[in-house]
């Protein structure tokens, strides 16, 4: 099998020129000039925040400046930028679930526009509203329906004290996504932030922490002292009500229920030298959540996520190195709050590991390692044949031929899937058979 060219998977050339040609005119309306509403409101290039280019990872610069509120530089006239993917996924067997129903093709995958802007020396907003060109299908013609809603949004208060002795930045942070408010990309939010392929290209189970975006709001309160450790503590609750809005487009049936404040710790330790920047941390989330969306009352499943991450970068021109690590154990049902699943307890462990290299902010190639595994459970994991086992390799090329225009390919190789390597469904089909090409063309304005 090729990875670049598709061979194999029948990837033929009208459609890889379809995505090269919808690159071309990205290149034609994204010139250097145009700049997003962050890097208009800096005056900086994208490469200052973003490490290699690679957006939207962060450079301890682009962490300064999210730690500040987003109120670095002069408040801009054109606070709104837009962003859109296109791409062509082909998974290596096919089946009849409609996930694989856009397989082979070239699609228009999602859209967002974006408010990004310092409102004044202390506040700013970060807010971002998707368009998911294939949400769902209608149940009665069978065509897939778009939809738009709340993504990511994070609203700041910050300020810093400076003198010979201390370097102090805190702030507040309102958002709607557990770890969004984090500044390193090793955060449960930001760990997998390139657009991925349709089908079957991930683990069906993931922790609480990764599963509440856009259903949850939080407030939470930050410090960063010496620029050597970060502190983060805040408390997430169902996103209704009064927050509704950093919810809107989730189905009421389709939003997590949260039981009353479910609180979240941030702890890292980071250090630059040089061209050098290294971090280690920890983070841990407890959640009680109602096993039925519609029906928000009664006994809760207790889930109790711990996190260990680390994270260097290597950042001197032309060369751009990252490595990143991420663990989350999850317990759940344990503790003084009932369990509702089908065993009294259970456990899932994630693990993601990533390895990025970019040559003068252009040229860049990454490797990724992800495993889930865990306890059996028919109730927690309905979708993963009751067993959430799964892990692969995630191998990325990509050229960043303008600062805000990215083009990739990846490649999805699965050693294991729900459970097994082998026949993991009983009728034959084994893990490899998910293995997932795909090709995109994602760019920001």
């Amino acid at each position: 099998m090729d990875a670049l060219t598709g061979r194999g998977f029948g990837f033929t050339s009208s459609r890889l020129l379809a995505v090269a040609l919808f690159a071309q005119g990205l290149l034609a309306s994204f010139s250097a000039q145009a700049l997003p509403s962050f890097a208009r409101q800096t005056g900086q290039n994208c490469v200052a925040c973003h490490a290699g280019g690679q957006f939207p990872e962060l450079s301890p610069y682009g962490r300064l400046f999210k730690m500040t509120g987003y109120t670095i530089g002069k408040r801009d006239n054109n606070p709104f930028s837009v962003m859109a993917v296109i791409s062509d996924t082909k998974t290596k067997t096919p089946t009849e679930d409609p996930a694989f129903s856009k397989d082979g093709n070239v699609i228009f995958q999602t859209g967002s526009v974006f408010l990004g802007s310092k409102v004044t020396d202390n506040v700013g907003v970060f807010a971002q509203a998707t368009y998911n060109n294939y949400d769902n299908q209608n149940l009665d013609n069978g065509k897939w329906q778009g939809k738009w809603s709340s993504d990511n949004i994070d609203i700041r208060y910050a300020d810093r004290t400076i003198d010979a002795n201390r370097d102090v930045i805190w702030g507040l942070s309102v958002n709607n996504n557990p770890s969004l408010a984090d500044p390193w990309n090793t955060a449960p939010a930001w760990i997998q932030y390139v657009p991925t392929g349709f089908g079957v290209t991930s683990p069906d189970a993931a922790p609480i922490v990764s599963q509440l975006g856009a259903q949850a709001a939080g407030v939470g309160a930050y410090v960063f002292w010496n620029r050597m450790l970060y502190a983060e503590l805040a408390g997430y609750q169902t996103a209704n009500g009064v927050w509704s809005f950093l919810s809107q487009g989730v189905k009421h049936a389709d939003q997590t229920k949260l039981r009353g404040t479910n609180p979240y710790l941030r702890l890292a330790l980071t250090r630059e030298w040089g061209a050098h920047n290294a971090m280690v941390g920890m983070f841990a989330m407890n959640a009680n959540v109602y096993p039925d969306n519609l029906n928000p009352t009664g006994p809760t499943t207790g889930y109790r996520d711990r996190g260990v991450d680390a994270q260097y970068q290597y950042l001197l021109d032309p060369h751009t190195v990252t490595v990143q690590a991420s663990y989350i154990r999850e317990s759940i049902g344990n503790g003084d709050v009932a369990g509702t699943a089908t065993n009294s307890s259970n456990t899932l462990r994630t693990l993601r590991l990533k390895g990025s290299y970019i040559y003068q902010n252009r040229y860049g190639a990454s490797l990724g390692y992800f495993s889930t595994t865990g306890s059996s459970d028919e109730t927690l994991y309905p979708d993963a044949a009751t067993n959430p086992d799964t892990r692969g390799w995630i191998p990325e090329v990509f050229w960043i031929p303008v600062q805000n225009v990215r083009i990739g390919a990846q490649y999805f190789a699965f050693d294991r899937f729900h459970g097994a390597k082998k026949n993991y469904d009983g009728n034959g089909r084994d893990a490899k058979d998910n293995n997932t090409f795909f090709l995109y063309a994602w760019g920001a304005y």
